[in-house]
């Protein structure tokens, strides 16, 4: 067990997920998944037939060297974009089969997103914030939707103030209660610690990993990868490897064989 982690979080996770006799459909998977950019003359492959699932109220790190296509599998995973070959399931939906609009109200009602630069609109209020994905979808925000999203989060007393009156850990903890307020499927967090400091990004790590049902991660950090309970790692486009229950050492020393490869 990584240092740090709270008591008890995996035997709270794996009774969730792992009760006798019951199983449950993935909230994200891709199957046999290519992606291939053209660039002039010459064709960058990205993915190359990744196939993976994210189990749904599980936490999954994917991490890898630069270029390995981390952040492609996110896009794709997330439905921001559309492989070349292969297939995208989403909050058990075909992504395949769906046009960009059906895509973006699938994504508004089934997907949370945290960035590494919080990504707050800042003539708005942390409440406002808070309630914007609802607003976006067509919603009326609920003020006792959002204020739950906030007190779990620990921030009930900032609904009132701007994101420019906020500490970094805060402005995270702001877009965690974003996240949060959809009910998502499935949230992406991308490098969602590599704004902060070593104290702030512990504390942002234990929310994330407490409060939100199923998280996929890009981080190049060993430390909040492990707060994952699995680590994908990628090279060249493809999963060359898998941590379960990781501690950051051993995540460090797959990642620095990796790089040095």
């Amino acid at each position: 067990m990584a240092d740090g982690l709270a008591p008890g979080r995996w035997e709270r996770r794996f009774a969730k997920t792992n009760l006798p006799g019951m199983s449950f459909p993935p909230a994200g998977a891709l199957r046999a998944v290519t992606k291939t950019y053209d660039r002039g003359a010459a064709a960058v492959t990205a993915l190359d037939g990744v196939t993976l699932a994210f189990a749904a109220q599980s936490f999954t790190a994917i991490m890898g060297p630069s270029g390995s296509g981390k952040s492609t599998l996110v896009q794709l995973a997330a439905g921001l974009d559309t492989p070349t070959a292969g297939d995208v399931e989403l909050a058990g939906v075909r992504l395949n089969d769906l046009d960009e609009t059906a895509r973006t109200e699938l994504r508004r009602e089934h997907v949370g997103f945290v960035f590494q630069s919080f990504n707050l609109l800042p003539t708005l209020t942390v409440a406002q914030n808070v309630g914007l994905p609802l607003k976006l979808a067509g919603r009326t925000p609920d003020k006792r939707r959002v204020e739950h999203a906030l007190e779990r989060v620990g921030l009930a007393g900032r609904r009132r103030h701007r994101p420019h009156q906020l500490s970094g850990g805060e402005r995270q903890r702001v877009a965690i209660a974003r996240a949060l307020i959809t009910e998502p499927a499935i949230t992406f967090a991308d490098e969602p610690t590599g704004a902060l400091d070593l104290n702030v990004a512990h504390s942002v790590m234990e929310l994330l990993s407490e409060a939100v049902e199923t998280v996929v991660m890009v981080t190049h950090d060993p430390v909040a990868a492990s707060y994952a309970e699995r680590v994908v790692f990628l090279a060249d486009g493809r999963v060359v490897d898998e941590l379960h229950a990781p501690t950051a050492e051993q995540v460090a020393e797959h990642l620095t064989g990796l790089v040095a490869a």
